[in-house]
């Protein structure tokens, strides 16, 4: 790419422009800390950081909450069976209210349509789910679109860094610095890399947290399928 020999003629004419003595030396005593290298990467670091903050928010508040939506109660069914085929109502609406999740929510409604016909019974649970998978999957278009926009930035910034370069090329003329060239390259280089860390992060959370969510899923479907089964079951 161009900016690649750029980037090398730049170091070459740095090199020849020390005294081979403190060439060594240069290459040893020059150090760069992670705060010194965002610097470089101009005003364009700004948004690329406040993504990386969102997409960090957005992670572990939806981890948690995936997190607590995977709880199960191994006897929970089963003590809405027995409720049930003893007739105790309240007590199974009582065990559902006392189990925050969204598989005790659909159940709690379906318990409160015993009675009604069973697909209305199967509609109101669906219903709920609906609600419940919507709620779980909040923000996460926004973690999806960071994955996305984080690079894009970053390249933009690759892009205006060269543009800079070579304009301070033109006016300079025969007379090239290597400080005058820095600048754009160090942004070109650092908004790229800033922009793709940031995307391939929030890549891989906005995937961990979707297959989170299926898991979710599919434990609702499991337990609606044993609660219709149940309500189809002949009383003993």
């Amino acid at each position: 790419m161009n900016y690649l020999s750029l980037i090398a003629g730049v170091q070459e004419m740095a090199q020849n422009e020390l005294p081979i003595e403190e060439q060594g030396a240069e290459a040893t005593e020059l150090t760069l800390n992670f705060v010194d290298l965002a610097f470089k990467g101009g005003w364009i670091m700004i948004p690329i950081f406040a993504l990386s903050v969102i997409a960090m928010y957005i992670f572990l508040e939806r981890y948690f909450a995936i997190r607590k939506a995977t709880k199960e109660d191994s006897n929970f069914m089963n003590r809405i069976r027995d409720y049930i085929h003893e007739g105790k109502i309240d007590s199974a609406l009582a065990l559902c209210q006392s189990k925050d999740t969204p598989v005790s929510r659909m159940i709690s409604k379906g318990i409160k349509r015993i009675g009604r016909p069973l697909n209305d019974v199967n509609a109101a649970i669906e219903n709920i789910g609906n609600l419940e998978v919507s709620k779980l999957e909040k923000n996460l278009p926004t973690l999806a679109t960071v994955a996305g926009a984080a690079p894009m930035i970053g390249f933009l910034g690759t892009v205006m860094g060269m543009i800079q370069a070579f304009y301070d090329m033109s006016n300079a003329g025969n007379n090239i610095d290597v400080g005058l060239l820095s600048s754009g390259i160090y942004q070109a280089m650092v908004t790229t890399v800033a922009g793709l860390t940031v995307g391939i992060i929030a890549y891989f959370a906005y995937n961990i947290l979707v297959a989170k969510v299926e898991k979710v899923v599919f434990n609702m479907e499991a337990t609606t399928t044993e609660f219709m089964d149940l309500l189809n079951e002949p009383i003993k």
